[in-house]
């Protein structure tokens, strides 16, 4: 019998226009009152969770920040994270900020941006969702004054020349994981993933890998893959993730979460 289902939140859950079909909603809430915990299992920060989930009942326990957290959003308990440093944080955003390099971090479940073009950018592509984004002038002297660890740092190029720069600044920290995109890199704690924060939550709530299920569509979800028992790979998902599914379902336009919970989880 599933007990848990981890879900993604985007490519997975959520459409192109950024939005949870209503027929989706009603699969999670009817998987919820089933007695299967739901819980977001997301690259964002737990404040810029979607706007629908935000208002929703039927979820308690977030990962975030791609595994670097998990939370009990009830009671506000952390119940595992692997954080980065502050003062290499500082570091890296220092010698990538010199160079033009956009700056972002993810720090106490906030997401952080330095400059303009960033803060417009997140709010262009995310919407509403964007909404909680900090803007700051300075994200070092931030990191600074609080002196806390990060869940994530962001890093945003537009050429080559400064990914390359990226890449050798990156070199020379061999104790974080690095995610490249065509035009941004996501770097993370070396304990960081999905996975790793599944299992944690899991054996938390005394929960065996074969009570689990999961759905997803990228590579940063093949680790959660590992530590479930029921894996379930979107339509528009990657090929590698296909491959080690258990059932592939349609897309995220056709709102292929509703269809995995309903065939392999409610009408068990």
């Amino acid at each position: 019998m599933i007990k848990l289902l981890a879900v993604d939140m985007d490519g997975t859950c959520l459409n192109r226009k950024n939005r949870i079909s209503d027929e989706t909603m009603k699969a999670l809430e009817d998987a919820a009152k089933a007695g299967i915990l739901i819980v977001p299992t997301t690259g964002r920060t737990t404040t810029c969770l979607p706007m629908q989930l935000k208002g929703a009942n039927f979820w308690r326990y977030i990962i975030s920040s791609n595994g670097a957290d998990v939370l009990d959003a009830r009671t506000n308990k952390t119940i595992y994270h692997a954080l980065i440093p502050h003062a290499q944080t500082a570091q890296i955003l220092e010698e990538c900020g010199k160079n033009g390099i956009g700056l972002s971090i993810h720090l106490e479940h906030q997401f952080i941006v330095q400059g303009v073009w960033l803060n417009l950018l997140g709010r262009i592509t995310y919407g509403r969702d964007a909404k909680n984004t900090q803007y700051e002038r300075n994200i070092v002297q931030r990191l600074r004054r609080q002196g806390k660890d990060v869940e994530e740092i962001q890093l945003f190029f537009l050429s080559k020349r400064k990914k390359e720069l990226v890449e050798k600044v990156l070199e020379q920290h061999k104790n974080l994981s690095a995610a490249y995109s065509s035009n941004y890199v996501e770097i993370y704690e070396e304990k960081a993933s999905k996975g790793n924060a599944l299992k944690a939550l899991a054996q938390y709530l005394q929960i065996a890998p074969e009570e689990i299920a999961c759905i997803g569509d990228a590579e940063n979800d093949l680790s959660m893959f590992a530590a479930s028992g029921l894996k379930m790979a979107m339509g528009n998902a990657i090929p590698k993730l296909k491959q080690k599914a258990d059932a592939v379902l349609p897309t995220n336009e056709e709102s292929g979460v509703a269809c995995g919970i309903r065939q392999y989880l409610l009408a068990r």
